[in-house]
């Protein structure tokens, strides 16, 4: 039986799953068992997985310690017959998950700044820092783009233009108690003009 191919794992906001290609028989249904172990315990275990139809597989909850090394395998299985087993590389939440963007709550604008509100894009552990990398320009054509830092989750964009329109884009810089630094993706550009004073 063929072993499964394109076994991946994918994380995002510390969100953990393993992927895979599905395995093509004649007949029949292929199922697929995924098994894991940490850095700290050399021993196969089994996840919530065994004998499944899909091709993925979520982490438990007992996984979800960031520090922790864990490697992952998958097999397919065709009734008595199993596929070899594919591995996959060592896996660290802390350094290779995907970090989303902020959620943007609220803007508000005045003549001269812009008040925003954010919500971070997962839970915090003790030791985190977040940071807040906010790219802001004006709208107009070949503007030079600024940036400011804050770690507050409300903060203003000061010393703008009145009525002129001014937008901005936000990312995460993660630092973790092991002082790894993660920065994450940067959202969606938002626009929003300036009242007059």
């Amino acid at each position: 039986l063929p072993a499964p191919k394109d076994v991946m794992v994918y994380s995002y906001n510390f969100r953990s799953l393993l992927r895979w290609s599905p395995v093509k028989v004649d007949r029949g249904l292929v199922l697929y068992t995924v098994h894991f172990k940490t850095g700290a315990f050399n021993k196969w275990d089994e996840m919530n997985c065994t004998r499944i139809t899909q091709t993925e597989c979520s982490f438990p909850m007992s996984l979800k310690e960031r520090r922790w090394t864990v490697v992952l395998r998958v097999r397919a299985e065709l009734g008595q017959v199993t596929s070899n087993w594919v591995e996959t590389d060592p896996f660290v939440a802390e350094r290779n998950t995907t970090i989303g963007p902020p959620k943007v709550n609220s803007v508000n604008v005045s003549s001269n700044s812009v008040l925003i509100s954010v919500t971070p894009p997962f839970g915090s552990e003790a030791g985190d820092v977040l940071e807040y990398h906010v790219s802001y320009w004006e709208n107009a054509t070949s503007t030079t783009e600024k940036e400011t830092k804050t770690s507050n989750t409300l903060f203003k964009i000061e010393h703008l233009k009145e009525l002129t329109v001014y937008c901005f884009s936000i990312r995460v810089e993660l630092t973790t108690y092991s002082d790894l630094q993660l920065l994450g993706l940067q959202s969606v550009p938002e626009c929003h003009r300036t009242t007059v004073s």
